[in-house]
């Protein structure tokens, strides 16, 4: 074949493939659903189950998506110490809570794209499961996301806060009850003041290991109040938070 020829047919090609409207891969419907939640996670708080996770922002195929609406939520309990459970049967799964951005429950907490629910509904002995599906305005479900099993057992001790009120800030001092059993991984506190309702994420961002909190984020003349929740590694392996310790009070002390 020619050069003249072979030129010919290359350009014949190139317009073949513009006519066929190809610009990119295809992408199959099934991603375009919004994506599962993320940073999911489930752990025993006491006498009940906090589960948290991460609104998605993207679809299955990593583009944004935007009218995610709420989620639904399913819950599968069973006895803790039943063998014959399917861990990966959806069919187990009863519907527990619809949650709609816009109308949330008490029950529930929202901080940016993340929510943060209790589950009070729980029986020691008993281990809880759930599946978190997004749904957007028009109704399209998302990919699912479902926990790891939750074994509720009778709350751990709390530990024991105690405060001291300074000038400038505010000193927390935290100790565990000598009979907890299994390993101390930290502390979480919480806080609440008059402006403020109470959090169910901690105040500290990271895990407090030492025994001693300083708070110096304080408006003068309010008061706050705190508490404290010990997170213990079980002898069973699972990880969970104390009962949480009797609130204190307190504010900036004035200048001297």
């Amino acid at each position: 074949m020619s050069r003249f020829g072979r030129t010919a047919l290359v350009v014949g090609l190139s317009l073949m493939a513009t006519a066929c409207g190809r610009k990119g891969a295809l992408i199959y419907p099934d991603m375009l659903i919004p994506a599962a939640p993320a940073a999911v996670t489930a752990l025993q708080s006491g006498s009940v189950v906090k589960l948290q996770f991460a609104l998605p922002d993207k679809d299955r195929a990593g583009r944004p998506v935007k009218g995610v609406a709420g989620v639904k939520i399913s819950r599968r309990a069973a006895e803790a110490d039943r063998k014959d459970v399917c861990r990966s049967c959806t069919t187990d799964y009863s519907p527990f809570l619809t949650l709609y951005l816009d109308h949330l429950p008490a029950t529930t907490q929202r901080s940016g794209n993340r929510l943060i629910l209790l589950d009070s509904d729980v029986t020691a002995g008993n281990a809880y499961s759930y599946s978190i599906v997004p749904f957007t305005e028009d109704r399209i479900d998302g990919a699912p996301f479902t926990t790891s099993d939750v074994r509720v057992t009778q709350p751990l001790p709390a530990p024991v806060l105690k405060i001291e009120s300074l000038p400038a800030e505010i000193k927390l001092h935290i100790s565990s009850q000598p009979q907890i059993a299994g390993r101390l991984l930290g502390y979480n506190l919480y806080r609440s003041s008059a402006a403020t309702a109470r959090s169910y994420e901690p105040l500290n961002r990271e895990l407090l290991k030492g025994n001693e909190y300083v708070d110096a984020a304080l408006e003068r003349g309010v008061k706050y109040r705190y508490w404290a929740r010990a997170l213990m590694l079980q002898v069973s392996g699972d990880i969970a938070e104390s009962a949480e310790s009797d609130g204190v009070e307190g504010m900036l002390k004035d200048d001297e």
